[in-house]
C-alpha cells in the first residue's frame, strides 16, 4: 500500500472504504418498508420542515405501522442518519473514485479545497437534517461512520501538517451543523467558505 498526499491506494480496499457503512442487509419486505419510509420523510421533511414532521405522520404516509418505525430507526435523529446514508455515499464515491480534484489525483491543496466546497453545499443542502442527526445526544456527530470517513480523508490531505489529525477535526468543528446553522444568518454563506478554505489552507 502506498500513502501520498492524494489518498491512500492500494490493490484492495483503502482504509476510507473501510469507514464506509456498508448498505442494511434485509429481507425483500423489510428493503420496501424502508424505501417507503425514506421516500415518505424525504417529501414530508421538504414539504412542511424537519421539525413540523411527526412520527407518526412519517408512519401513516409510509404505510407502515409506527411499531415498525421505531423499532427501525429508533427515532426522527435515526430517520434523519437513514435518510442522510445515501446522500453522504454519493459525496463518499466522488472522494474516493471520481474525477480530480474532488478524486485522486489532483495536490492535496486542491483536494482540499474541492472537498470543503463540495461537503459545504451538501451540509447546506440537508443542514436541519444533519443538525437533528448530530445533536440527537451528546457526542452523537463523532459516533456517525461518515464522520469518522471525513476525518480520516481530511487528515490524509493535511499529511504535512504538525498534527493532521488534530488539525482534521478542528476543520470539521467548523463544519459542525448547529455551528453553521447558528453563523449563517450572521456571515453569510459565501463568508464562511471562503473562511474555512482559508482557515484549511493556513493550516497546510
Amino acid at each position: 500500500m502506498t500513502h501520498d498526499s492524494n489518498g491512500l491506494q492500494s490493490g484492495s480496499a483503502t482504509p476510507l472504504e473501510l469507514l464506509r457503512t456498508p448498505p442494511p442487509k434485509e429481507r425483500a419486505d423489510a428493503a420496501r418498508n424502508r424505501a417507503a419510509v425514506l421516500e415518505a420523510a424525504a417529501r414530508l421533511f421538504a414539504e412542511h420542515g424537519v421539525e413540523a414532521v411527526s412520527m407518526d405522520q412519517v408512519a401513516a404516509a409510509a404505510g407502515v405501522g409506527k411499531g415498525t418505525l421505531f423499532r427501525r430507526f429508533g427515532d426522527k435523529s435515526g430517520l434523519a442518519a437513514a435518510l442522510l446514508d445515501a446522500r453522504e455515499h454519493v459525496l463518499q464515491e466522488a472522494v474516493l473514485h471520481g474525477p480530480p480534484p474532488l478524486g485522486p489525483g489532483a495536490p492535496a491543496d486542491e483536494r482540499l479545497t474541492a472537498f470543503l466546497d463540495a461537503y459545504f453545499d451538501y451540509l447546506l443542502e440537508h443542514l436541519a437534517l444533519v443538525r437533528m442527526s448530530e445533536t440527537a445526544t451528546p457526542g452523537a456527530r463523532y459516533r456517525i461512520g461518515a464522520y469518522r470517513f471525513w476525518h480520516r480523508h481530511l487528515a490524509i490531505l493535511l499529511s504535512g501538517a504538525p498534527d493532521p489529525d488534530q488539525t482534521a477535526h478542528a476543520l470539521l468543528a467548523a463544519l459542525a451543523a448547529d455551528h453553521v446553522a447558528a453563523l449563517l444568518p450572521e456571515l453569510g454563506e459565501q463568508r464562511m467558505r471562503t473562511g474555512l478554505i482559508r482557515l484549511a489552507h493556513s493550516a497546510m
